[in-house]
């Protein structure tokens, strides 16, 4: 079982170094079980754990070497950018626990949101509509729609216009 488990991980982290988005997604929607659509965009050097509970909205670029952790489940909206080395986690370890076990919450990216670089999503969390996560930054809580969050924990510094109506795939590179 340890070997199976090895080539199945081996074999995503393959497929992430594969400079043809399109037979990545797929690769991913057929072999894998990601929901994918077809106009989003998933640049090379990502890493996706549990990919049958990942969902991928039209429309949506991940950036590059993102990691996907979908074991909690992980829905991703329509018109999200991801920058690069977004980090998304659905479970965590139990600090309080004397077994050190293991929780699962589902993460959820709506629409328009932006993640910026090198941001890290903690389990649970919900990014709304049109919020923007700045880079570096740490979200450990519900993110309001149409707000900018930035910091350790973040907490919000702005707001963001309502009026978006943009297609972050629009001019994407098709062998990155």
């Amino acid at each position: 079982m340890n070997f199976i488990h090895g080539a199945y991980h081996l074999s995503l982290k393959l497929l992430a170094q594969f400079p043809s988005q399109g037979f990545r997604k797929f690769v991913l929607r057929y072999l894998f079980g990601v929901k994918i659509a077809s106009s989003a965009v998933l640049y090379g050097g990502f890493e996706i754990r549990s990919p049958r509970k990942l969902k991928i909205g039209a429309n949506t670029v991940i950036g590059h070497r993102a990691t996907l952790d979908a074991r909690g489940g992980l829905m991703i909206g329509k018109n999200v950018n991801f920058s690069s080395e977004v980090m998304i986690w659905t479970a965590q370890h139990d600090y309080r626990d004397p077994q050190f076990g293991t929780v699962f919450k589902p993460v959820t990216i709506a629409d328009y949101a932006w993640l910026g670089p090198r941001c890290i999503i903690l389990p649970g969390v919900t990014v709304g509509e049109g919020a923007v996560v700045a880079a570096g930054a740490v979200v450990t809580k519900e993110v309001e729609p149409y707000t900018v969050v930035g910091g350790v924990p973040a907490q919000k510094i702005a707001e963001r216009s309502k009026d978006l109506n943009y297609n972050p795939a629009k001019n994407s590179v098709p062998f990155i």
